[in-house]
């Protein structure tokens, strides 16, 4: 049987890390098997699903490179679908109609609250042999309930959290259809994945209270067409904030796209995604398509996994530092732009990328970090206190004389400050200091020779003229 997973998202928000989490390990899981991937949008919740969302999720899938072989489906264009199956389990006696009234539904609710029990629905128009159902009432549209069993248990061995049991007796009869005849969510699924022939659903545990019933609509659909088959399930923990609270906005970024705004790359949070709640021996480091061919689902911990923004910050130094500096160059220059500097021919962007990348855990950081090479430095003025003080400028302003006939090489502008420290018997911090202030607008750089040569002759000489 060909493995088929499935990324399933609701478009009334943006993709989040936790929804990218269950997408990279459906994809994956398939990609090992040479199975296929199938996104489809969930998007029966008309009142809060947006076109915005979708775009969203679709903008989300391809930043972190990961490709559908089918989709995306879209539920609120299966609607016709929705109502042949449901007919088909109302022929069966698997689905019935309950006029049960809104108003009837909260007062009995609020007396099973009152005497301490489970609210669930009493079974009121529930067909059984021998029963006499109410005379239907003519002000009231009925819904569609599934017949639930009322014996037994539902079981199913879960792929992270091992056997999963739940009586049947503790679900109630659940709704399929509302009023208006429009499908509900868990009904949608059902007969979603059973269309595209999932076989491993791999999802968020939040889902748990939803699997048994939905294993038991599968069973029913089954009775009717043998074909169906039940998937296998996968529920993968929740992600945790630092605090070991459930992760949200207060965290910082959730939304995918929100990482790629805040400068991560693609590779650095797929990387990242993937230790989360997942392990390969020690390998820390490693591509998507190791990934994909590494996978499992025996590896996955069934304990919640507790998101890091450390760790997630080396990781994006390190594949900064290993990027192909023309796209980091691209990159970057449509950061600056976004600060209001244009990047000009000279100073080479390359150059002053490759000088600084191994400092910068984003890119944001990269973009900000040679922002002075494309425009003025704002000079911190407690650096400049502490730097640029009444006798270190004679020797700055000799320095510079040096410099207008010295050739703009690393070595020769080195050998420039060397002569200046030993001249005026200093040591190289104090010359070096007051440069890098001058220069830069702050008192923490690279070599500043190299930054020097970098930043050019006439430009250099300009910003000494201080």
């Amino acid at each position: 049987m060909t493995v088929r997973t499935r990324f399933a998202p609701s478009p009334t928000g943006f993709l989040h890390i936790g929804g990218a989490r269950t997408a990279l390990f459906s994809w994956a899981f398939a990609k090992k098997h040479g199975g296929d991937f199938i996104l489809r949008i969930e998007d029966t919740d008309v009142a809060r699903s947006t076109p915005e969302a979708v775009q969203a999720i679709l903008d989300g899938m391809h930043w972190l490179g990961l490709d559908y072989d089918e989709g995306p489906f879209y539920q609120m264009q299966r609607m016709d679908r929705y109502k042949q199956v449901l007919k088909t389990m109302m022929d069966a006696g698997s689905a019935y109609y309950c006029y049960s009234s809104r108003e009837e539904l909260d007062a009995l609710r609020e007396q099973q609250m009152a005497n301490k029990e489970k609210p669930r629905y009493n079974g009121k128009w529930r067909p059984e042999v021998g029963k006499t159902l109410p005379e239907i009432p003519t002000d009231v549209k009925p819904v569609i309930r599934f017949k639930n069993p009322q014996t037994g248990v539902v079981a199913w061995d879960d792929l992270v959290k091992g056997r999963i049991e739940i009586a049947n007796n503790e679900l109630d009869d659940l709704i399929i259809a509302r009023d208006d005849g429009t499908p509900t969510y868990n009904f949608c699924v059902v007969v979603d994945d059973s269309d595209m022939g999932i076989t491993q659903v791999i999802r968020g545990d939040d889902h748990v209270n939803n699997t048994p019933r939905q294993i038991n609509m599968l069973l029913a659909l089954a009775e009717i067409d043998a074909n169906i088959k039940l998937p296998k399930y996968a529920h993968l923990s929740m992600i945790l904030g630092s605090d070991g609270q459930k992760l949200s906005k207060r965290h910082g970024a959730v939304s995918v796209m929100q990482y790629d705004d805040d400068g991560y790359l693609p590779e650095a949070v797929i990387n990242y995604l993937a230790r989360l709640g997942w392990s390969h021996g020690d390998d820390e480091v490693f591509s998507k398509q190791q990934f994909a061919e590494w996978f499992d689902l025996d590896h996955i911990t069934p304990s919640a996994a507790q998101f890091n923004t450390e760790k997630l910050n080396w990781l994006n130094n390190h594949y900064i530092k290993a990027a192909d500096l023309d796209v980091l160059a691209t990159d970057i220059t449509k950061r600056l732009a976004r600060m209001n500097i244009t990047v000009t021919a000279q100073p080479s962007i390359k150059d002053a990328i490759a000088l600084y990348r191994d400092r910068a855990n984003t890119l944001n950081e990269l973009a900000q970090s040679i922002a002075y090479f494309y425009s003025q430095p704002q000079i911190d003025e407690a650096a400049k206190e502490k730097h640029i003080t009444p006798d270190i400028l004679p020797v700055m302003n000799a320095l510079t004389a040096q410099l207008a006939n010295t050739n703009w090489t690393t070595e020769a502008l080195h050998a420039a400050i060397e002569h200046a420290v030993t001249s005026n018997g200093l040591k190289f911090p104090k010359v070096a200091m007051p440069l890098r202030v001058m220069l830069t607008g702050g008192a923490q750089s690279p070599s500043i020779d190299a930054v020097m040569c970098i930043l050019g002759k006439e430009e250099t000489l300009k910003r000494l003229a201080f």
